[in-house]
């Protein structure tokens, strides 16, 4: 059995030392960032509320982008172009924004990077989410809104740089050959609305997207199910590509990376059985459009 301490990615790498790596980069980039988009809407004589109204975001949201605390979507700079007149100097920014966010893969903490590697050439995925939704499905606005929450409270930077490192993971989502990917979620996690309802309802959404996509499977194990067998917490089994299958689990601020065989036998056969006690993936999403609408 291999083991790696610390803590993983999905539901949440939590009490930890906040910088595991050189942050002040990422900050400076997105104070630079913050203070041209200042001075464009000055020099355009607009107010940040008149400002946020004419690109379609909050007046929030635009403060903390002009104070570099939160990244400018590729969106939100494309409308603040065409407002602001900008001389095509926003449509440059918003392509060093994707450069650097595809530099955030390699900035995983430490102690997550070794998981990460061998998620990334995966050729089969299992999950089972107890607590939270699998990180590989989180929406933006999801990720964002559960680091905010995390006790002790992390940095605007780390956060920022923790969502560009969790989004960029799920593109494994979208290689070809595509890995097989499935996923088993309890069903309080579709109904605790996390980061407020507006955040959560777009995670659901996000969710029968994905759980209509062709090799991606969704199952909700249900409230009322007497058989459970998963109370015993969250776990990952994944095949990289060229290895054996092996068992990830992670609780508090310790993880363990599980390639003893015997013990991967043992999480399949768990893995096997939630399946059998979960919705189908079809009543899966039926519940989960039902949740939806129930607001």
């Amino acid at each position: 059995m291999t083991e790696v301490r610390g803590t993983g990615g999905d539901s949440g790498d939590v009490a930890r030392p906040q910088l595991d790596e050189d942050l002040s980069e990422v900050s400076d980039f997105l104070r630079a960032i913050g203070k041209q988009i200042k001075l464009l809407r000055e020099r355009a004589g607009l107010t940040q509320k008149e400002f946020a109204k004419e690109v379609g975001y909050t007046e929030s949201l635009i403060g903390a982008v002009e104070q570099g605390k939160r990244t400018p979507q590729r969106e939100l700079l494309v409308a603040a172009e065409r407002v602001l007149d900008a001389g095509g100097l926003l449509l440059i920014i918003a392509d060093d924004i994707e450069r650097a966010k595809a530099k955030a893969r390699v900035r995983h903490p430490e102690w997550f990077r070794g998981y990460a590697g061998l998620e990334a050439i995966c050729e089969e995925l299992n999950d089972w989410s107890l607590w939270d939704f699998p990180g590989l499905l989180q929406t933006e606005a999801h990720a964002r809104a559960i680091y905010e929450m995390r006790q002790p409270v992390l940095s605007e930077e780390v956060i920022e740089m923790r969502v560009a490192a969790r989004l960029a993971r799920q593109e494994i989502l979208a290689k070809w050959p595509r890995a097989m990917f499935s996923w088993v979620i309890d069903e309080s996690v579709l109904r605790r609305p996390m980061g407020g309802w507006d955040v959560h309802a777009g995670q659901l959404r996000h969710l029968l997207e994905v759980g209509s996509t062709r090799g991606m499977v969704i199952q909700v194990m249900p409230l009322n199910r007497t058989d459970h067998a998963g109370m015993g917490g969250p776990f990952i089994l994944l095949t990289p590509k060229g290895r054996s299958q092996m068992g990830y689990i992670e609780v508090q601020t310790s993880s363990r990376l599980i390639t003893d065989q015997s013990e991967v036998r043992i999480l399949n056969a768990r893995y096997s059985t939630l399946r059998s006690q979960a919705h189908t993936p079809e009543e899966s999403l039926s519940l989960i459009e039902k949740i939806l609408g129930e607001r």
